[in-house]
């Protein structure tokens, strides 16, 4: 009876080293591909001087680049932001760090821009989730947009 109560046990941790293990490398592909996905995004916009509303040349460049690196995270939503194919993005205009205001002589802007790791786990999900960790953001250069 001790030798397969052993056996058991043994067999146990062998699963539960696999599941870490499998899950670890799941997550790291997943955030390889949010992580490119957000640099494209910021070259995108960095390219096109923020000029990537939906149905824009650069609109369609980033939801092409997003099939091919197989990237997706659906019903992603942020509060003020502009989403689109699992990316959201914002534009935040410059102000004047003496006193805060928002220099109309210069009229530069940057973008941050937010992805989302995917972690599709049944269980994870109903545990965790609203959980904020798994987004990625960057932010742009300082881009002066063309009118």
């Amino acid at each position: 009876m001790r030798d397969a109560l052993g056996g058991v046990v043994n067999l146990t941790m062998i699963v539960v080293f696999l599941v870490l293990v499998c899950g670890y490398l799941a997550f790291n592909v997943n955030y390889t591909k949010a992580f490119r996905v957000k640099n494209y995004i910021i070259t995108s916009l960095e390219q096109y001087e923020g000029n990537c509303k939906s149905g824009t040349a650069c609109s369609d460049k980033i939801q092409s680049y997003i099939k091919q690196v197989g990237y997706s995270a659906p019903d992603f939503k942020l509060d003020d932001y502009t989403c689109n194919y699992g990316y959201c993005y914002k534009e935040f205009k410059v102000s004047n760090e003496v006193d805060g205001s928002v220099s109309e002589s210069k009229n530069q802007v940057y973008y941050r821009v937010v992805t989302q790791i995917n972690i599709d786990i049944p269980i994870v999900n109903r545990i965790m989730p609203g959980l904020k960790i798994f987004q990625i953001s960057g932010n742009t250069k300082l881009i002066t947009p063309f009118k």
